[in-house]
């Protein structure tokens, strides 16, 4: 029995090595080397494996081409696993440089959308912000515009009540003269030259009237010009600043608007900012999962990569050693 585990050794390494020492083989059958009958060198691995199949029983071939079986299924096997594991790693590989790709984009994307929310925010806070400066700066205006109208109005209404005041007034002396005259009381008065103290038309002469109601007639005219005059200039300022309000008004209303849509534009800015924000950093870590799994590959797959065809070379080699070599007993038995 020992001596058939020592020649089904000696197999195993000849099919192993291409080259080997007949000589050791047969010595390794008997126990002892250089007790069986040299085998030339010259006569190679073939002829040696043969001439010791003719020494050896035949339930000892069937071990050793069984223990070759194995081996070969074996060595297939690996061969078989590292092709896969090949396969597995090319996949892998360009599944994370795909993957990267992609979320290299989406972070560039987002890092464009992040800077356009800013930008949005930035110009929203600052149209707001002007916006409600000019409510303000209009509100101003309109209370200013306001008390203006105020003195304005005061100072209508107390030219209106002096007008018709004197207005009355000299209506009243009129009457007097014009009573006065007509009763053959009074002759026709001679006026002094003086200067009135306001300023009115030239004095015309009424034929057949005293001077005195000629020129109080005037006065009355000259009154109620003015009366009329202000008057008219109150209706148009006070249209002016119903207008001007009006308008104001409008523009305040119109501003109010704006800022409440663009305080929500800025909260949903602010909110898609957010989010933005946090996909870019989620988008970050991955790249980082990405590039330590990248990293791991490489440590798996780099040396079965760059040694692939000289493994499956070496092993074929092996493979068809161990298939030759049991070639070679099998034609023996």
């Amino acid at each position: 029995m020992a001596r058939r585990k020592q020649a089904a050794e000696a197999l195993r390494r000849a099919a192993q090595a291409p080259e080997f020492e007949a000589d050791d083989l047969l010595a390794a059958w008997h126990g002892r080397k250089g007790s069986a009958p040299s085998i030339g060198a010259a006569a190679g691995p073939r002829a040696q494996l043969s001439a010791l199949a003719m020494t050896v029983q035949l339930d000892s071939f069937t071990k050793v081409k069984a223990m070759m079986d194995e081996m070969v299924a074996q060595l297939k096997k690996q061969q078989q696993e590292e092709v896969d594991f090949k396969a597995y790693c090319i996949k892998e590989f360009d599944e994370n440089e795909k993957a990267v790709f992609a979320k290299t984009e989406e972070k560039k994307d987002l890092e464009a959308q992040i800077e356009s929310l800013e930008a949005l925010g930035e110009k929203l806070a600052k149209e707001i912000k002007d916006a409600k400066e000019q409510i303000s700066a209009t509100e101003v205006e309109i209370k200013k515009a306001g008390e203006a109208r105020e003195a304005e109005n005061a100072e209508f209404q107390t030219t209106v009540a002096d007008q018709r005041a004197t207005q009355t007034i000299l209506k009243k002396a009129l009457t007097r003269l014009e009573d006065f005259y007509k009763k053959g009381k009074g002759n026709k008065l001679v006026l002094t030259q003086q200067e009135p103290p306001v300023k009115f038309n030239k004095y015309k002469d009424h034929a057949g009237a005293s001077p005195v109601m000629g020129l109080i007639e005037q006065i009355i005219e000259d009154s109620k010009k003015v009366e009329s005059e202000a008057t008219s200039s109150e209706y148009k300022a006070q249209a002016e600043y119903e207008s001007f309000v009006k308008d104001s008004t409008a523009i305040v209303k119109q501003l109010g608007e704006a800022i409440v849509v663009k305080t929500k534009a800025s909260a949903t800015a602010e909110s898609d900012l957010a989010s933005a924000k946090g996909d870019h950093e989620a988008a970050v870590a991955e790249l980082e999962s990405w590039a330590a799994y990248k990293a791991d590959l490489h440590g798996q797959c780099d040396f079965v990569l760059k040694n692939f065809d000289i493994r499956q070379s070496a092993r074929l080699q092996e493979i068809e050693s161990i298939q030759a070599a049991k070639a070679i007993l099998s034609g023996a038995s």
